[in-house]
């Protein structure tokens, strides 16, 4: 944490994760440790600690497991809470409702999708959209370069930005 930070580095996350197929998820007192060790790099630095359990993304449907572990890491040190891959809206409400620190939901996958309101209502604080804007623009080009190989047509042309405002964005 103390490297990043010197880099220039703002925030960062801890994940449970542990990468292993056979035990996907570090055992709760080690998740939380790792928690708390990044939170303790990082105090009194400009750095935003994001916690992040991650059960629904490795075969682990268990919510309430879920809920406790973002319990541990928020007492841990962790600023922001998250728990990606969440099943539906009232999933996050009830992680929303039992945590006392901002949640992160991710939006731009597959599944379900809602608004900023309805994440708002819900309790939501943060929402972040992973490599989803990379998917759709290269989705856009997958699709472009289908229909001229497919049809001989240029059609994806009208979604394309104009010359200057793509060069007004990169002056800005």
């Amino acid at each position: 944490m103390r490297r990043a930070a010197a880099t220039g580095l703002v925030g960062g996350s801890i994940e449970d994760a542990t990468g292993d197929p056979a035990a996907p998820i570090f055992d709760f007192a080690e998740a939380v440790a790792r928690v708390r060790a990044a939170a303790e790099a990082a105090r009194g630095l400009p750095f935003l600690l994001t916690a992040r359990a991650e059960n629904f993304l490795c075969g682990r449907p268990d919510l309430d497991n879920t809920i406790r572990r973002l319990q541990a890491f928020s007492q841990a040190g962790a600023d922001v809470l998250y728990a990606p891959g969440l099943p539906d809206l009232a999933a996050i409400r009830r992680v929303c409702a039992a945590l006392d620190k901002p949640v992160n939901v991710v939006m731009g996958l597959r599944g379900p999708s809602y608004s900023l309101a309805e994440l708002a209502e819900a309790g939501v604080r943060r929402v972040s959209v992973g490599g989803s804007f990379a998917r759709a623009a290269l989705g856009g080009l997958m699709r472009a370069a289908r229909e001229v190989r497919d049809f001989g047509t240029f059609a994806y042309a009208r979604d394309a930005l104009p010359g200057a405002e793509i060069e007004a964005i990169m002056r800005a």
